[in-house]
């Protein structure tokens, strides 16, 4: 399994708004490319910004490489994503999932 990993900067003022449109758009879209495996969206504020990681995880990376359409190793943006982003990272990261950490059992009442 690989983990493709993307960051993006937006204005605080328009962080839910792109979260919203990550949430209805962009990750539903992700979520019928053959080989893909889910993911997450993380969060936070630094003064008046608010950076995005987007990490999903793929079978191969021949997976990624069909949904891209090349290089698997371009970012991918739509054109509606330029009116959030302050900036477009290029370039994102692979990683080969080695390990995971299984929340803790529940007991049984």
């Amino acid at each position: 399994m690989i983990a493709r990993v993307w960051r993006g900067i937006t204005h605080k003022d328009t962080a839910d708004a792109y979260l919203t449109f990550l949430n209805n758009v962009a990750l539903p879209g992700l979520a019928g490319k053959a080989g893909q495996r889910g993911g997450w969206v993380l969060r936070r504020y630094q003064g008046e910004h608010a950076e995005f990681v987007v990490l999903t995880l793929w079978e191969s990376m021949d997976a990624i490489r069909t949904w891209v359409g090349g290089d698997p190793q371009q970012a991918v943006y739509t054109a509606e994503e330029a009116q959030y982003l302050l900036d477009q990272e290029g370039l994102v990261r692979h990683y080969e999932t080695v390990g995971a950490v299984a929340p803790p059992a529940t007991p049984s009442p």
